[in-house]
């Protein structure tokens, strides 16, 4: 076995990307031949499988950087290079980095991409260069009572949103709209009062996008996010349908929230709303971490680009060329929730069954695909335990599972292949767990759910829906 030569260090994680954590250790340690240190705060044993060392860090806690250096400092040389993958940690991580000498984008404008309002305070005070770039700032306000949010709702009686200034997964988020009650919205921000509330005006544009990857390579994700009180984002697809006009607009856009926030050559994935001309962008939101959902998974297969090794080069001072080969397909991230409000564990699904196989084969049937051409990648519950689920997903974590699909059939339409696929998931997932017509009976095949090509021929085959625009009715099936 070779010996190490130093060690690669990551500043902590969102649990559910522990597969991009082992996959980026694993890299390093093959490319690079560094062994894995890892931070977090209340490791796991899943931790301590995928890294050599893992320290007990909190990187919200205020001392954090002092005592990670107390701890590192003595070791400094042992470090030859380290990422920041947690919004948590964006800014004390990259303090902690920039004080062990290693590379990383700025730590000072770092907190711009943690902390929406300070982000707000830097596009207020860069207000006419992002003007002239035909970037709408919108009006905003922190907020910590009721009659703070009952001031600002009569300056926007045309509704505005309200959310947490430091959380993610669309947690907390409520648009407020004309007739909506006061008292219930500012019930449901109650629980992040202590980390900061803001209010802002409604963007004006409709369409969604992301400006994503990694140090100067760049491409734009399409979002489906649903309509009404919760704006919770439904699926991703890659490349975004966009044409020549609309994408500049959006790379413009999400090349000023890099400067704004410090973004070098480390990974950015900034939301942005583009309007119906292409005329104007606004900003949802930056992050400095690589889009959840699975997007750079999206790139991997329409790009061939595995932008989590790119990202550990990167690290070390290797970089690659900034241009974007041509897709090699489209594909599709889509998040897959309950039919109506009910308790749900992957469990309750027919052992056997596999409702997500099952969904893909109907969808392609309804859109005369060959069974080829709309191909399963990836498929997860997104927790075995038993939850209360909403039809209408109030964040991220309020589906069952989510699912990814390729698609190679040239003329396709991803997006109408995610709405189809969405509805033909709520049929699949009613009959594999004994609700609804068409209910499938146990076949005793043991407890786990496992994909099968064979579930394709269970599938049901629904007649193709009418077209519908994606934007306008993509809430979660009801």
């Amino acid at each position: 076995m070779s010996r190490s030569t130093g060690r690669f260090l990551i500043i902590d994680y969102n649990l559910s990307r522990v597969d991009d954590v082992r996959h980026m250790s694993a890299y390093a340690r093959e490319r690079h031949g560094t062994d894995v240190t890892l931070i977090r705060a209340d490791p796991g044993a899943v931790d301590a499988e995928i890294c050599d060392e893992v320290i007990d860090l909190d990187p919200l806690s205020p001392d954090f950087v002092e005592t990670a250096l107390r701890l590192l400092g003595p070791r400094r040389a042992e470090f030859r290079a380290g990422v920041v993958f947690s919004d948590n940690a964006v800014q004390s991580g990259a303090v902690l980095l920039e004080r062990l000498g290693l590379r990383i984008d700025s730590a000072e404008l770092a907190g711009g991409a943690f902390c929406k309002h300070e982000y707000r305070l830097s596009e207020a005070a860069h207000r006419k260069l992002l003007a002239a770039q035909r970037l709408l700032v919108p009006d905003f306000v922190t907020v910590d009572s009721r009659d703070g949010l009952a001031a600002f709702a009569r300056s926007h009686p045309e509704g505005f949103v309200v959310k947490p200034t430091k959380e993610g997964n669309n947690r907390g988020v409520v648009v407020v709209r004309p007739g909506d009650s006061l008292d219930a919205a500012f019930a449901e921000v109650g629980p992040y009062l202590e980390g900061g509330v803001i209010c802002e005006e409604l963007l004006p544009y409709r369409r969604e996008y992301s400006f994503d990857g990694l140090g100067q390579v760049s491409f734009v994700t399409e979002k489906v996010s649903a309509t009404g009180r919760y704006p919770v984002e439904v699926a991703q697809i890659l490349p975004a349908r966009l044409n020549h006009a609309e994408r500049s607009a959006v790379e413009r856009a999400g090349r000023q929230v890099n400067w704004l926030v410090g973004q070098v050559d480390g990974p950015f994935h900034n939301e942005i709303r583009l309007s119906d001309d292409a005329g104007g962008t606004a900003v949802v939101e930056p992050n400095r971490r690589p889009a959840g959902m699975k997007i750079w998974s999206l790139a991997r297969w329409v790009y061939g680009i595995d932008f989590y090794h790119r990202w550990v080069d990167a690290a070390f001072g290797l970089t690659a060329g900034s241009a974007l080969p041509e897709p090699l397909c489209s594909a599709a991230t889509v998040m897959l929730g309950v039919r109506t409000d009910r308790s749900f564990a992957p469990a309750d699904v027919v052992p056997g069954a596999a409702p997500f196989e099952a969904a893909v084969a109907a969808t392609a049937a309804a859109h005369g695909l060959l069974p080829h051409e709309l191909a399963v990648k990836e498929f997860g519950w997104l927790s075995q335990d038993r939850r209360e689920l909403h039809a209408v997903a109030r964040d991220n974590a309020d589906f069952a599972a989510q699912g990814c699909v390729v698609l190679t059939a040239a003329g396709a339409d991803m997006g109408e292949i995610v709405r189809t696929l969405r509805e033909a998931w709520s049929d699949a997932l009613d009959a594999s767990s004994g609700r609804g017509p068409g209910a499938l009976e146990p076949s005793g095949a043991g407890s786990r759910v496992q994909e099968s090509p064979s579930a394709a021929s269970r599938a049901p085959e629904p007649p193709a829906p009418a077209p519908l625009d994606p934007f306008t009715m993509m809430e979660a099936a009801r």
